[in-house]
């Protein structure tokens, strides 16, 4: 583990290596799962203020859950997460085109639509924070459907922690990433 202000980061994230190959998974993190995609609270007035700028990417399906659940829901354990249709997997804020599933948040932000671009949760995966009063534990969270991710990943020689720099730049800062990889290095 290493420790770095107000944070503790694990060392699979320097060991690990992962690039999402989306050409073989075909986003499926967006349509599998038991919940949908974590939210921080300031990220619900976020969706709240871009919704209606989003809304014209959403799907049927997704913009009828949102309406029956709302913008978010609280998940089994009372944290707040995307909302999603077919029960507990598909999230209601993704697109599919062409085969592959894209979130209506970037797509939206790709645009040039809204400056947000989607939850920091989505974007720091496979990197599951939890939050405890003091700190903040980063871990990477293995799944099978990112195998493809793993071996894409070892064949270029990419870790995770590199692999996630722009999603834990905008998390954290560029200081803290640059401190954290001096750190790691040395």
């Amino acid at each position: 583990m290493i420790p770095h202000e107000n944070t503790i980061l694990s060392d699979e994230l320097f060991t690990e290596q992962f690039i999402c190959n989306l050409d073989k998974c075909k986003g499926a993190c967006c349509v599998e799962g038991d919940s949908g995609a974590p939210l921080e609270e300031e990220e619900l007035g976020i969706i709240e203020d871009v919704f209606e700028k989003v809304k014209p990417y959403l799907n049927a399906k997704g913009l009828k859950a949102i309406e029956e659940q709302g913008k978010w829901t609280l998940d089994f354990d009372g944290d707040y997460t995307t909302t999603c249709v077919d029960g507990d997997k598909e999230c209601a804020y993704v697109v599919f085109e062409n085969g592959m599933t894209q979130c209506a948040f970037e797509k939206a932000y790709n645009d040039g639509v809204i400056t947000w671009k989607k939850p920091i949760s989505c974007h720091l995966y496979p990197i599951r924070i939890t939050k405890y009063p003091d700190y903040e534990a980063l871990n990477y969270d293995r799944w099978s459907i990112c195998s493809d991710a793993c071996s894409f990943g070892k064949e270029h020689k990419v870790s995770v922690f590199e692999f996630l720099k722009e999603s834990l730049v905008r998390k954290y800062g560029e200081e803290w990433y640059e401190q954290v990889s001096k750190y790691r290095n040395s």
